[in-house]
């Protein structure tokens, strides 16, 4: 398993504004979820939906509300450490009346090491993980074979896994990674009409940044 101490995220400008952090202190009781040596029961956590998605990285949110409205009948445990995202999703939740997301401030690999039963998850996604472009930290990057088996354990079988990136480099990584593996099948795709176009993404297109997402399958 990859080295705890290597994470692969970095704290980002954590300055939170005051909506922010007053929307964490009302709602992380109802929406939060604390990071604990125990097993998650989604059917408790999501009595009301028929499957349950894990969101790494959501950034501000802005795509884990989209896909809440349109599917509520799918629950999603979204994870990030970055704060002020953490504030603005928990506010966006209340604000866009939905039940069915709940919020996690931890590591990824721990939640999923300690907090995931085998077989559990109907999907993954993964939108614009940090990209680590120096060579010296691509060993930080978290697609990578030990996340692919991780992963791997935690799906349903044919559980699905969706990655979007607009760093090329990285996409061609995910590639390579995925292609040394049979745990899944699939690859590159059309961006799914589900994910929906973030500020961040948009951004991006606007300096002709390409947009590469990826649907793999578990075996």
């Amino acid at each position: 398993m990859e080295n705890p101490t290597i994470k692969s995220f970095k704290l980002r400008g954590t300055r939170i504004t005051a909506a922010q952090g007053a929307a964490r202190s009302r709602l992380w009781s109802q929406f939060g979820i604390d990071l604990f040596e125990v097993v998650l029961d989604f059917s408790s956590m999501f009595p009301n939906v028929k499957t349950v998605a894990l969101e790494i990285g959501f950034g501000m949110g802005e795509a884990t509300i989209e896909v809440a409205k349109a599917f509520p009948d799918m629950g999603i445990l979204a994870i990030d450490v970055h704060q002020p995202g953490i504030g603005k999703l928990l506010a966006s939740i209340e604000e866009a009346d939905v039940m069915n997301v709940r919020v996690m401030d931890a590591d990824a690999h721990l939640v999923l090491e300690e907090m995931i039963g085998d077989e559990s998850l109907d999907a993954v996604h993964i939108f614009f993980p940090d990209p680590w472009p120096k060579t010296r930290h691509h060993k930080r990057r978290i697609i990578n074979q030990s996340f692919i088996e991780l992963i791997a354990t935690k799906l349903k079988p044919h559980g699905t896994l969706h990655i979007a990136t607009d760093w090329e480099p990285y996409a061609l990584w995910i590639e390579d990674q995925f292609g040394r593996t049979r745990l899944f099948k699939g690859g590159k795709v059309e961006r799914p009409k589900w994910r929906p176009l973030t500020r961040f993404e948009g951004q991006g297109l606007r300096k002709n940044h390409v947009v590469n997402d990826f649907t793999y399958i578990r075996n």
